[in-house]
């Protein structure tokens, strides 16, 4: 049996994806209400496939419990935060969940840490721990680190087709930890120890930041001097050697925002190019509200109750809001005591998280003189119609409408 310690964005799914392969998992959560509505057999959040790899899970005995459960593999999956003075990691969840797991675990249990971490932090942070409970690595506890590497939106078919990395002490128990991922994981699973395994999932998370940040930069320039970056990024990208990513309103989740600072924390002096990508895309949300003032002067618009924001989830067509490019715009916006911008979002029209946020669409269009597309969801793209009329600043350069602002 296998006990997954933390049923959010990650743990749920894998334990799921398990359970439905053939794996006897218990899903442990210390959220009481989490806990209560998957054992009346809901999901906790919206992901396509998720509901029906819910009931295969079900079907195949999954079982949900606040406790932790003696058995001979862990698998943690609890939140990472970084301290945002700092920007180093914060293990306290890892650490208070291998501090439980120890208070029930057999001799010779696997704990396998899934959270991301940045490197060096298992040696730093969950080893004392252990070695001062009285365990022995190695005998009386197996450490390994399996970093997820799946993206809210298309978790189900990432669980089943992306390449894995387990980083363990020891080739045979990274061998054995791998077979319980390979029961439903159809890419490369690859072997290797925990450090190259912490590195790994956070170079891949900051490569694609600096990537971005790259792109956003490429906006502000081309903002400044009044040129297309759209049209100047595709002819570029027609360059055999050229792949150019596309500018937004900033970045969210909790992967590409957060992980390259565990790097930066750990590495100030040596990590310079990803100290100021992150502040390039950590700025962008104002950057995106100094146009958005722009375009209200140009327009005449003068009341910030005229103007709304569509989207308030981090990315497309999903319900994760985790440090959302347009929470981070509201955040600037409050600094300076201006009344909060209208907002709507179809994923979270039963979800309250801002503070002018509207349930209905048709609602929050009403009165408004302008709209800012922060989230290309695919609602957004089957009612251009209903803003024909609007002043409408286009964060993605998707709307097909005439006259629209670009950042």
């Amino acid at each position: 049996m296998i006990n997954v310690i933390g049923l959010g964005y990650i743990g749920l799914p894998t334990a799921l994806m398990m359970a439905s392969h053939g794996v006897d998992v218990i899903g442990t959560d210390y959220n009481k209400e989490l806990v209560a509505t998957l054992n009346a057999g809901k999901t906790t959040f919206k992901e396509k496939g998720l509901d029906e790899l819910f009931q295969a899970a079900v079907k195949a005995g999954i079982k949900f419990t606040t406790e932790y459960q003696k058995t001979d593999m862990y698998i943690v999956s609890v939140p990472t935060p970084y301290d945002k003075f700092s920007k180093k990691v914060d293990a306290c969840y890892v650490v208070a969940a291998v501090k439980d797991v120890m208070n029930v675990c057999p001799k010779g249990a696997t704990v396998v840490i899934e959270s991301t971490v940045s490197p060096g932090t298992i040696d730093k942070y969950v080893r004392p721990v252990i070695e001062a409970n009285g365990f022995t690595i190695g005998e009386d506890i197996n450490l390994v680190h399996a970093p997820e590497r799946i993206i809210p939106g298309n978790m189900v078919y990432e669980l089943l087709h992306n390449n894995r990395t387990i980083g363990a002490d020891s080739k045979e128990i990274g061998e054995k930890v791998k077979k319980y991922y390979a029961s439903f994981c159809q890419g490369e699973i690859v072997v290797t120890d925990i450090r190259s395994a912490e590195m790994t999932k956070v170079v891949e998370n900051t490569f694609r930041a600096v990537n971005i940040a790259f792109a956003n930069e490429l906006s502000r320039i081309c903002r400044h001097d009044n040129m297309d970056v759209y049209e100047i990024i595709r002819i570029c990208n027609m360059h055999p050697r050229v792949n150019i990513l596309q500018p937004g309103p900033g970045v969210g989740g909790h992967c590409i925002s957060v992980d390259p600072w565990f790097l930066v924390g750990d590495y100030p002096q040596l990590a310079k190019v990803i100290d100021e990508s992150m502040k390039t895309n950590d700025s962008q949300p104002t950057f995106v509200l100094n146009r958005i003032h722009e375009i209200m002067q140009e327009n005449g618009i003068t009341d910030n109750r005229r103007v709304g924001l569509y989207g308030l989830t981090y990315k497309e067509n999903v319900d994760d809001f985790r440090e959302s490019p347009t929470l981070q715009l509201l955040e600037a916006q409050e600094r300076h005591l201006a009344p909060p911008l209208k907002c709507y979002d179809p994923f979270l029209e039963n979800h309250k998280i801002a503070e002018n946020q509207y349930s209905d669409f048709d609602e929050f269009l009403s009165d408004l003189d302008m709209v800012v597309i922060m989230v290309k969801h695919d609602h957004i793209k089957q009612n251009w119609d209903k803003l024909r009329g609007k002043v409408i600043l286009d964060c993605f350069n998707i709307c097909p409408l005439d006259g629209v602002y670009h950042i």
